[in-house]
C-alpha cells in the first residue's frame, strides 16, 4: 500500500506547491511511482504540470462528490511515472457542498482505497488554511510534510497546523505521523534564515529534513512552463535539492515504499 502523504501548511507563499510538484516528480523519477492529488482551488500543482483551466475535465471536485470514481480522475503528467488528480476553481464549491454529506471529513480517504495500491508514494497538496479540504487530506494520509519558510512568520503559522494534526489524530487518524518539516525559500547569506533554521532544528531535531530547498530563480520559472524544475532545469540548485529531498523521504519510509513500489518501466 503507497504512502499518502499530505503536504500541508495552512500559511500561503511557503513553497508548499513547489515542493508537492518537484517531489513528486524526483520520486517518480528515481523509479518510485507517484500520484499527485492537487486539493486547492487555487489549482497551481494543476497548471505547474502543465494541465490548464478549459482543458481539464473529471477533477478532485468529482472525486469528493461522488461522480466519478478515483481511477477516472487520475491523468498523466509529463513526468514518467507521475499521475495527477487535477484542481480547478470549482473546488471552491465542494467545502460547502460537503457539509450535508454524510463522512465528509473521510470522502478522500474513502476514494484513494480504490487507488493507492497502484503507487509507491501519493502527495496531497493541501490548500493554504485549515478547512474541510485541509481535514480530508489529513484523515486520508499516513503522514504530514511541513514545509516551512526559513523566516519568522512562518514560525508562527506552525503552532496552529500542529494542534490541528493533534485534533485530527484524536478524532479522525490515530496513526496520522508528522513525517517532517522541510526548509524553503532558504538563503545562507541571510542571518535571520539561518536563525530560523537553527531554532527549529534545535526544537523538532531529526524531524527536520536535513535537505534546505534554497532560493532559486529557475524554481519560480518552471511553473510558468508548466514543469518541474527536474524537467525544466535538471542541473539547477532548486532541482537538486528536490532528488536530495526524494532520497530522505525514500529512505525514512524505505520499507513501505518497497513494499508497494511499480518500477516506472
Amino acid at each position: 500500500m503507497g504512502r499518502v502523504i499530505a503536504v500541508a501548511n495552512q500559511k500561503g507563499g511557503v513553497g508548499k506547491t513547489t515542493t508537492a510538484v518537484n517531489l513528486g516528480a524526483a520520486l517518480a523519477l528515481a523509479g518510485h511511482r507517484a500520484l499527485l492529488i492537487d486539493s486547492d482551488p487555487q489549482a497551481s500543482a494543476t497548471t505547474g504540470l502543465g494541465q490548464r483551466g478549459s482543458g481539464v475535465e473529471n477533477t478532485i471536485y468529482d472525486l469528493l462528490l461522488g461522480d466519478r470514481a478515483a481511477h477516472e480522475v487520475v491523468s498523466p503528467t509529463r513526468v514518467d511515472g507521475l499521475d495527477l488528480v487535477p484542481s480547478t476553481r470549482d473546488l471552491v464549491a465542494a467545502e460547502v457542498e460537503l457539509v450535508s454529506v454524510p463522512d465528509r471529513e473521510q470522502r478522500l480517504s474513502t476514494s484513494l482505497a480504490r487507488v493507492r495500491d497502484d503507487y509507491a508514494f501519493v502527495l496531497v497538496d493541501c490548500p493554504p488554511s485549515l478547512n474541510l479540504l485541509t481535514v480530508n487530506a489529513l484523515r486520508a494520509a499516513d503522514g504530514v510534510l511541513i514545509p516551512l519558510q526559513a523566516e519568522y512568520y512562518a514560525l508562527e503559522g506552525l503552532t496552529a497546523l500542529l494542534d490541528t494534526i493533534s485534533r485530527v489524530r484524536e478524532v479522525l487518524n490515530p496513526a496520522l505521523a508528522v513525517d517532517g518539516l522541510v526548509l524553503t525559500m532558504f538563503d545562507g547569506r541571510n542571518s535571520l534564515a539561518r536563525q530560523v533554521q537553527d531554532e527549529v532544528r534545535a526544537h523538532f531535531g531529526a524531524k527536520v529534513f536535513r535537505t534546505v530547498i534554497p532560493r532559486n530563480v529557475r524554481l519560480s520559472e518552471s511553473p510558468s512552463h508548466g514543469l518541474p524544475v527536474l524537467l525544466y532545469d535538471p542541473a539547477s540548485r532548486g532541482a537538486q535539492a528536490y532528488r536530495a529531498l526524494a532520497q530522505e523521504v525514500v529512505g525514512t519510509h524505505g520499507e513501505d515504499a518497497l513494499a508497494s513500489i511499480v518500477q516506472v518501466s
